[in-house]
């Protein structure tokens, strides 16, 4: 019984490892998923495991960019240190519009927007959204090449795009890094970027999780919980290494039509069901 859940808690990681760092939706295809691989756990459990699973791919993001963003390196200069903390005040400013709507609204956005016909809507139209601003921008430079080229002004609206993520099926690197190329940003500073606002964006989203949840847990919950954290961490560190490898000479086209692909799916498989 453990050992098959252990199992599904592998896959799901797996799955979340790599969803949550493409721009393809990881809830689409949780939804998908669950469909065929469902925990024998609680309702309430695995609401907040398909959350909290998180945890384990943000930490692929501290430990790949761990100098980066650490402001306090030996190895940095002064004006390094200085350049650090510009980046960690970007990244709050960015934060701040999804934290207060997300806080404001995650009951509403559960209890109306969560559900297979929102995901597929929204797989399909930031499917197309990709391959037409890619096709827009097609010999156009873009402005904002480093995080020093990053005003807070473009940082805040960036986070205003980081918003449109609350709905389910949008992708939160799908609606961050659309934004930063729509605002001038070039592909690999928006998918940088997008890392850096999951940070505090996926920490504040699993305490509040846990709280509701209340932090009572089985044996089984817990090594359920852990076995996913774990497998989306090292999975994650692939995902994150293929895409800054993969956007150096590609754009994002290819991510959108697999968006309208997964969202045609979806929408047949539970017409089909019925």
């Amino acid at each position: 019984m453990l050992f098959l859940e252990l199992l599904k808690a592998v896959f799901l990681g797996v799955v979340e490892g790599i969803t949550e760092w493409l721009p393809i939706s990881s809830t689409g295809h949780m939804i998908l998923v669950e469909e065929f691989i469902q925990l024998n756990a609680s309702a309430a459990f695995k609401e907040m495991f398909f959350v909290v699973i998180q945890l384990g791919a943000i930490m692929a993001v501290v430990l790949l960019f761990f100098h980066k963003l650490n402001p306090f390196s030996p190895r940095k200069s002064r004006q390094e240190k200085k350049d650090t903390m510009a980046i960690w005040y970007k990244v709050i400013v960015g934060v701040i519009p999804a934290a207060v709507i997300g806080f404001l609204a995650d009951d509403w956005l559960n209890d109306h927007l969560y559900n297979y016909q929102t995901v597929a809507m929204m797989l399909i139209l930031y499917g197309i959204l990709f391959i037409v601003i890619e096709n827009r921008n097609q010999g156009r430079l873009p402005k904002v090449n480093s995080f020093t080229d990053l005003s807070y002004k473009t940082a805040f609206l960036i986070g205003m795009f980081q918003v449109l993520s609350l709905i389910p099926g949008t992708s939160r690197s799908g609606a961050t890094i659309l934004g930063g190329i729509i605002l001038g940003s070039s592909r690999f500073i928006a998918a940088e970027y997008s890392f850096f606002l999951s940070i505090p964006v996926m920490f504040g989203a699993s305490a509040l999780k846990l709280v509701k949840f209340g932090f009572s847990f089985t044996g089984m919950e817990i090594a359920i919980l852990i076995t996913g954290m774990i497998v989306a961490f090292f999975v994650s560190i692939l995902a994150i290494r293929f895409l800054l490898g993969y956007i150096k000479n590609n754009d994002f086209k290819a991510f959108g039509w697999y968006r309208i692909i997964l969202g045609l799916v979806v929408i047949g498989y539970f017409i089909l069901r019925g």
